[in-house]
C-alpha cells in the first residue's frame, strides 16, 4: 500500500474520532484554516504526521482556490519528522509559486533525511524547472529521474517533454517523446506546442493531424501556434475545421481567432467570431473583450469597436488602450484624446503601451504641443519611464509636422542612446518633406547600425531620387545588390464572401487575373479622364518612363482594389491591408476612384488607416 493510501486510512479514522475535521474538507479561507489549525494543535492531532500532511496538502491544493504556500511553510517548520508526501505536497505547492526554486529546497531536503523519491516527487521538480526555465537545473531534474529508475513513468515522461518542449529543445522533447510506451494527449499537445514556440508549424501541424483523439486543449494549442508565429490565415482555417467536427471552442481558442482575424483585416470572419462567442455564451471578459475592440478597429470597423467597447461589462488599462489605439490608427486624434482624458480621470494608471497609443494619436493630428504636454506628463504624473518607443513617437511627431530640424535636435539631446526605429522616424519624415540633408545623415547612421535592413537602403534611395541626385540612387542600389538585398514585396489582403485574398505585386497566380486586370484598364480609363496622371517618382529609375507607369500599375492595392469592385455590389464598401506604405501614387489613384464610381474605399497600411471618401482621404494627404 503506497504512503498516501495509508495516510488516508489514518486520517479516515482520525476524522472519525475528531468529527470537526470533517471542516477541513469544506474550508474555504485562511480565517477558517486557521481555526482549524488551532484545534488540531489543541487536542494535539497535529503531532499527527498523516493529520497535518492533510493540513498542508489543503493549503497547497490548486483547487482550493487559495494561496497558501507560505501558511504551509510555517506548519512545515513545526512538523519533526515529515514523510515524503508532506516532502511531495511542498514541492508541489511550490512548483505553481512564485518561488518555484523552493521546490529544490524541499526535495534536497528530503534526500537529507534519506527519504526516496517517487513518481509523485519529480512531475513537480520538473514543473519548477520548466517554470524557472532553467536548462541547467531541468537537467539535473532528468539525471536525478534517471537515477531514481522513473524515467519510463509516463506522468514523469510528459513533465520531461513538457519541460524541454518549453525550452525549445525539440530534439530532446521529441526523443522522449518516441520512447514512450504509452503516449497520451498531454504528450502529443506538449510536442504541438514545443515545435510553435521554436516557429516550426508545419511539424507541429504534422504531428497534430497524426494524433488518435485530439481534446480542446491540443485544437487550442495548434490555432494558438499558428496565431503566434504569424500564420493568421491557417488558424481561421483551422478553427473552420474545428467548428465541422463539432467541437465548442472556449474562450483561448476564440482570442486567437479574432486576434487572427485583426491582422488579416477580415471583418466578416470576425463578425462571424463574434457571432460565435455571443451564440455560444461566452462571457465577455477584458481578455476576450479587448480582442474584439482590436480587432473591429484594426479591420477598419471603428464605430464597432466603440461599441463593443462601451458594452463591456469591466473595462481595464489594456482595454482603454486598444481602442485609444484604434481612433489613433484612423486619424480620430481628439476622440482618442478624449478616451484617455476619460480613462486618467476613471482612476486607471496608464501602462507605457497607452502612452505609445496616446502619442500616436497627436502624431497622426499634427499635435505638437499637445504631445509634449503629455509626453512630459509620463514621467512627472504618472510615474512611467519614457522608453525608446515614446521618444521615436515623438521624433515622428516633429517630423510629420515638418520640425526636421527640431526633430534631429531631439535626437541627439535624448537621455538614452537612440536606435534604428527612432532614427527611422526621422529618415521616413525627411521623405515625406523631401529634405535630403537631413535624410542622408540620418540615413548614413542608420545604413551603419542595420546593415542587413533593406527598407533603409530604399528609403534614402527615394529620397535621392526626389532630389534628382541620381548618382547617389545608384550608389543605394549598388550596395543593395553587393550585400545581396532586397525590397520586401508588397502585399494586399481583402476579404470577400468570408474569405481572404492576398495579392502581391508582380504575382499573377490569382485565378482571375485576366478579368481583374482587364477591370483594373477600365478604372484606370475613367480615372485619367477625371485627371489621373501616374506619379512615377517612387518609381524604381533605371527604367524608362513607360515602364514605371506599368509597374505602378501593377502594385498590389490596385489589383485588391480591381477585384473588389469586380466581385462587391455597387455602394458597398472596399475593405483592404497592405503591408507597406501606400505610396503616392496608390494614394492619389484611390481618392479619385472614391470620386469617379462613389465607392467608399478603407485602406490599412504599415501606419495607419485611410478612409477614402468622395477624393478625400482621412488622412488629409498627411500619413
Amino acid at each position: 500500500m503506497s504512503s498516501s493510501s495509508i495516510g488516508s486510512s489514518v486520517f479516515k479514522t482520525l476524522r472519525l474520532k475528531n468529527p470537526k475535521l470533517f471542516s477541513l474538507e469544506t474550508c474555504s479561507d485562511l480565517t477558517h484554516l486557521k481555526i482549524i489549525h488551532a484545534y488540531m494543535i489543541r487536542t494535539h492531532i497535529i503531532c499527527d504526521v498523516f493529520a497535518a500532511s492533510r493540513l498542508i496538502a489543503f493549503c497547497v491544493d490548486p483547487s482550493s482556490g487559495t494561496s497558501l504556500i507560505d501558511y504551509a511553510s510555517r506548519i512545515f517548520s513545526q512538523i519533526q519528522n515529515p514523510n515524503l508526501f508532506i516532502f511531495n505536497a511542498m514541492i508541489r505547492g511550490h512548483s505553481g509559486s512564485k518561488n518555484p526554486d523552493q521546490a529544490f529546497h524541499f526535495y534536497v531536503q528530503s534526500q537529507r533525511q534519506g527519504l526516496l523519491p517517487d513518481n509523485l516527487t519529480f512531475p513537480f521538480l520538473v514543473k519548477s524547472c520548466t517554470k524557472l526555465h532553467c536548462i541547467s537545473m531541468g537537467s539535473q531534474a532528468h539525471g536525478h529521474i534517471i537515477k531514481h529508475g522513473f524515467e519510463k513513468d509516463v506522468y514523469v515522461q510528459n513533465s520531461l517533454v513538457h519541460m524541454y518542449a518549453t525550452f525549445g529543445d525539440t530534439e530532446a522533447a521529441t526523443l522522449i517523446f518516441q520512447r514512450m510506451y504509452y503516449v497520451d494527449v498531454v504528450s502529443w499537445t506538449s510536442m504541438i506546442r514545443g515545435f510553435n514556440k521554436c516557429g516550426d508549424v508545419e511539424s507541429a501541424r504534422k504531428l497534430f493531424d497524426q494524433m488518435p483523439e485530439k481534446n480542446l486543449v491540443t485544437w487550442s494549442t495548434m490555432i494558438s501556434g499558428y496565431a503566434q508565429n504569424n500564420h493568421f490565415d491557417k488558424a481561421v482555417e483551422l478553427f473552420k475545421v474545428l467548428q465541422s467536427q463539432g467541437v465548442r471552442a472556449n474562450e483561448t481558442v476564440m482570442v486567437s481567432v479574432i486576434s487572427s482575424c485583426a491582422h488579416l483585416g477580415a471583418l466578416e470572419l470576425g463578425e462571424r467570431a463574434h457571432d460565435y462567442v455571443v451564440k455560444n455564451g461566452m462571457t465577455l471578459n477584458l481578455i476576450l473583450g479587448t480582442a474584439l475592440v482590436d480587432m473591429y478597429a484594426r479591420c477598419g470597423s471603428i464605430d464597432k469597436a466603440v461599441w463593443v467597447f462601451e458594452d463591456l461589462p469591466e473595462r481595464d488599462t489594456l482595454s482603454w488602450t486598444a481602442l485609444i489605439a484604434g481612433l489613433a490608427m484612423h486619424g480620430y486624434s481628439e476622440r482618442s484624446l478624449k478616451y484617455f482624458a476619460t480613462m486618467v480621470e476613471a482612476g486607471l494608471t496608464p501602462r507605457d503601451i497607452t502612452f505609445t497609443a496616446v502619442l500616436s494619436a497627436c502624431s497622426h493630428g499634427g499635435l505638437v504641443e499637445r504631445g509634449f504636454q503629455i509626453f512630459e506628463s509620463m514621467k512627472r504624473d504618472h510615474r512611467v519611464e519614457p522608453r525608446l518607443e515614446h521618444y521615436g513617437c515623438m521624433v515622428d511627431l516633429l517630423g510629420r509636422a515638418g520640425k526636421l530640424e527640431e526633430a534631429e535636435r531631439f535626437v541627439l539631446k535624448m537621455p538614452v542612446k537612440p536606435n534604428a526605429p527612432v532614427w527611422g522616424a526621422l529618415l521616413g519624415a525627411c521623405r515625406i518633406h523631401k529634405n535630403a540633408e537631413i535624410g542622408e545623415r540620418v540615413g548614413k547612421i542608420l545604413i551603419q547600425l542595420l546593415p542587413q535592413h533593406s527598407g533603409y537602403y530604399v528609403l534614402l534611395s527615394n529620397i535621392y531620387a526626389n532630389a534628382k541626385e541620381w548618382e547617389k540612387v545608384t550608389e543605394m542600389r549598388q550596395m543593395m545588390k553587393a550585400k545581396g538585398l532586397k525590397k520586401p514585396p508588397g502585399h494586399s489582403l481583402i476579404e470577400l464572401d468570408g474569405r481572404v485574398h492576398k495579392f502581391t505585386i508582380g504575382d499573377s497566380s490569382h485565378p482571375e487575373m485576366d478579368k481583374i486586370e482587364r477591370m483594373w484598364e477600365e478604372i484606370l480609363m475613367r480615372i485619367r479622364a477625371a485627371g489621373y496622371r501616374g506619379n512615377t517618382a517612387d518609381a524604381l529609375f533605371d527604367i524608362d518612363e513607360e515602364e514605371k507607369e506599368s509597374a505602378l500599375h501593377r502594385h498590389s492595392e490596385k489589383l485588391a482594389i480591381a477585384f473588389g469592385m469586380m466581385r462587391s455590389e455597387a455602394g458597398t464598401p472596399i475593405r483592404i491591408v497592405k503591408n507597406l506604405r501606400v505610396c503616392e501614387d496608390c494614394h492619389t489613384a484611390t481618392k479619385l476612384i472614391s470620386k469617379v464610381f462613389g465607392r467608399e474605399l478603407i485602406v490599412r497600411d504599415r501606419n495607419r488607416f485611410h478612409h477614402f471618401r468622395q477624393g478625400l482621404c482621412s488622412c488629409m494627404d498627411y500619413w
